[in-house]
């Protein structure tokens, strides 16, 4: 039986594939904005963002806009 045959597995994947959006478009817009409001290279901060999501966006708020 696959997992998303049940109700519950197809909510599961609706949820996951929400989460994942949300962590592309997190690292897409500290990537974006760094380019406009950063000194420091945006490429580093879509980094951090990547390896941390939540640590690393709080930090590029706090940090790394000018």
């Amino acid at each position: 039986m696959l997992p998303l045959q049940s109700a519950g597995g197809a909510l599961a994947f609706v949820i996951w594939l929400l989460f994942t959006a949300l962590f592309i478009y997190m690292v897409y817009w500290t990537y974006t904005d760094a380019q406009r409001n950063s000194d420091h290279p945006a490429f580093l901060w879509a980094i951090v963002v990547f390896l941390a999501p939540l640590l690393g966006l709080v930090l590029y708020v706090l940090l790394g806009r000018n």
